[in-house]
């Protein structure tokens, strides 16, 4: 019978190859062009948030003060703008804009295990994580060995979970992202994250720069009810 520890170590070890995608994404990937993030320098005031129609804003919390949007190039591409917005009063501000990826396969309404899309969708933020020390986090922030990638994997995948931000899709809210817990049964996918950039699209997860990773770590705010708006261009408008 297998030790409590064995378990737990099998357990996030199942769960980093869901989030990473398998063996065939951890391939030598430096062929890929990483885009360079194009920050936004000045900050923009609008009454809604752009590009994003009413029937996901309709599932944007009404306490909600802060959103991650991501907008996906395409229901089939793995490359996203990501935008952080802040909201005052009536009006939604852009705080800072940067390119990140999304799964390889695209986007999906329907996410389930292993389908290599990212779900569509309005997710809470609530547990972050990783293998590096706290970076003056405002989220609930896990640390742990137990994120760190399989040394088996490609070297480019070797720090993808050195900081994570659990996206709250078929999760328990509270726990750490290493939790295997699926409210929602097996099938319908989970440990579903923000987190480091390898240059190429993910199996589900959306990833993004460490300075951009350390970015919304500092900024996030639980007061503020952060929620990821996530999807390709089309289904966000809808």
């Amino acid at each position: 019978m297998r030790g409590a520890g064995t378990v737990v170590v099998a357990a996030a070890l199942m769960l980093l190859a869901g989030c990473a995608g398998g063996t065939d994404e951890h391939r030598d990937t430096s062929r890929h062009t990483v885009r360079q993030p194009p920050h936004a320098t000045q900050a923009a005031d609008t009454p809604g948030l752009p590009g994003v129609g009413p029937a996901l804003r309709s599932r944007i919390p009404a306490g909600s003060r802060q959103v991650v949007a991501v907008y996906g190039d395409d229901a089939r591409s793995a490359d996203s703008t990501i935008v952080l917005y802040t909201r005052q009063g009536d009006l939604w501000k852009r705080e800072r804009s940067w390119s990140g990826h999304n799964g390889k396969r695209g986007w999906t309404t329907d996410h389930h295990e292993g389908d290599r899309k990212s779900p569509v969708g309005v997710f809470t933020l609530s547990d972050a994580g990783g293998v590096l020390a706290e970076p003056d986090s405002r989220l609930p922030y896990h640390r742990s060995s137990a994120f760190t990638a399989p040394r088996s994997w490609s070297r480019s995948h070797w720090h993808d979970f050195d900081l994570v931000i659990a996206i709250d899709y078929n999760r328990v809210k509270g726990t750490s992202p290493l939790d295997p817990t699926r409210p929602e049964g097996q099938s319908k996918g989970g440990g579903i994250w923000l987190h480091m950039d390898h240059g190429s699209g993910t199996s589900a997860c959306v990833s993004q720069s460490k300075a951009d990773m350390e970015y919304l770590l500092r900024t996030l705010d639980p007061a503020l009810h952060p929620v990821v708006v996530m999807g390709d261009r089309a289904h966000l408008k809808a």
